[in-house]
C-alpha cells in the first residue's frame, strides 16, 4: 500500500540509530544464544508475494511520470522523469529495480533459509537476488552494492500487558504491540528504483523493515512486510509501503529468472 500515517509510522521513525542488540544470554548463565537459536518465530521456507493492490506499479512496469503516492522531491521528479530502459541495459543496471528498497514489492517468490547461525538469507526468484540480514553486524564496509548491508535483530518481547508502552528515543520503537518481529535496517546501497520505472532513491537512502509473522485459523502462515525508505534527497518524507508473503509447503512454482530493465 501506499504512504499513511500511522502510530506505528511515528514511532518507528522517532529511532534515528538504533542499538542493534546482541541475543540474549542462554539459559543457566551460558554462553549467548546465537540469532538462530534465540528466533521466537520461524521466516525460513519458500514464500509467495500476494498482490492483493497496487497493481499498477508492482505486476506491470507503470508508465514514465507515474509516481502516484511516492512522495518525491522535485530533484527525485526530476530524476524519475529522466529514466531511460535502454540506457540502463547499455550500462549494465537492469537490477536498479531490484536493490533492497524495492525487490520485496517486486511479484514473485522468496526462498528464506539461514545462511549460518548470525545470517538469514532470502533469495528472490525474480531477478535472482540474495539479501543476507546479518545479527549482531558492525558497521557498513566495501562498495555499496543491489542488496546494500542489512543489520538485523529479534524484536524483544513485550513488557506486560495493557495499553501500548512504548519507549524513549533510541529504544525499542514498537514497544507495547502485539506479537514479535525481525526488524532490519539496510544501508550502503547503490542508486536504484522504488519501482521498476525509475522512481529513485539515493545511496544515501536507509531502509528500515518490520516482519511479522502470523498464523491464520485454517493454518495458513503469512508474513507482512513494514518498510520505510527515508532519502533526503529524493524524498520528502518517509516512503512507507507493507508487502503480504504467503507461506508455501514446497519450492513448486520456483523459477528463478535474470533481471529486466523494462
Amino acid at each position: 500500500m501506499g504512504t499513511r500515517p500511522s502510530l506505528l509510522l511515528a514511532a518507528a521513525l522517532a529511532v534515528t540509530s538504533p542499538a542493534w542488540a546482541q541475543p540474549p544470554g542462554g539459559r543457566g548463565g551460558g554462553p549467548p544464544a546465537s540469532a538462530r537459536e534465540a528466533a521466537p518465530v520461524d521466516f525460513t521456507g519458500y514464500w509467495v508475494s500476494v498482490v492483493s493492490e497496487d497493481w499498477r506499479w508492482r505486476m506491470v512496469t507503470p508508465a514514465l511520470g507515474d509516481f502516484a503516492s511516492v512522495p518525491l522531491t522535485p530533484e527525485g521528479r526530476r530524476v524519475g522523469l529522466a529514466w531511460d530502459p535502454a540506457r540502463d541495459e547499455a550500462e549494465g543496471n537492469q537490477c536498479r529495480a531490484y536493490g533492497a528498497a524495492g525487490i520485496m514489492r517486486q511479484p514473485g517468490r522468496l526462498h528464506i533459509t539461514w545462511e549460518n547461525d548470525s545470517t538469514l538469507r532470502i533469495d528472490t526468484d525474480y531477478g535472482s537476488q540474495t539479501r543476507m540480514l546479518r545479527f549482531g553486524a558492525g558497521p557498513a564496509q566495501g562498495e555499496p552494492t543491489w542488496q546494500g548491508h542489512s543489520a538485523a535483530r529479534w524484536e524483544q518481547p513485550l513488557r506486560g500487558v495493557g495499553a501500548p508502552d512504548f519507549s524513549p528515543v533510541g529504544l525499542n520503537p514498537r514497544e507495547g504491540l502485539r506479537g514479535r518481529s525481525l526488524e532490519v535496517v539496510t544501508t550502503n546501497m547503490r542508486p536504484g528504483y522504488l519501482r521498476k520505472n525509475g522512481v529513485p532513491y539515493s545511496a544515501n537512502a536507509v531502509l528500515r523493515e518490520y516482519f511479522d509473522l502470523s498464523t491464520e485459523p485454517n493454518g495458513d502462515i503469512w508474513f507482512v512486510v513494514t518498510s520505510i525508505v527515508e532519502d533526503p534527497q529524493y524524498l520528502r518524507t518517509p516512503f512507507v509501503t507493507s508487502t503480504n508473503f504467503k507461506k508455501l509447503p514446497d519450492a513448486s512454482g520456483w523459477d528463478p529468472s535474470a533481471c529486466t530493465a523494462r
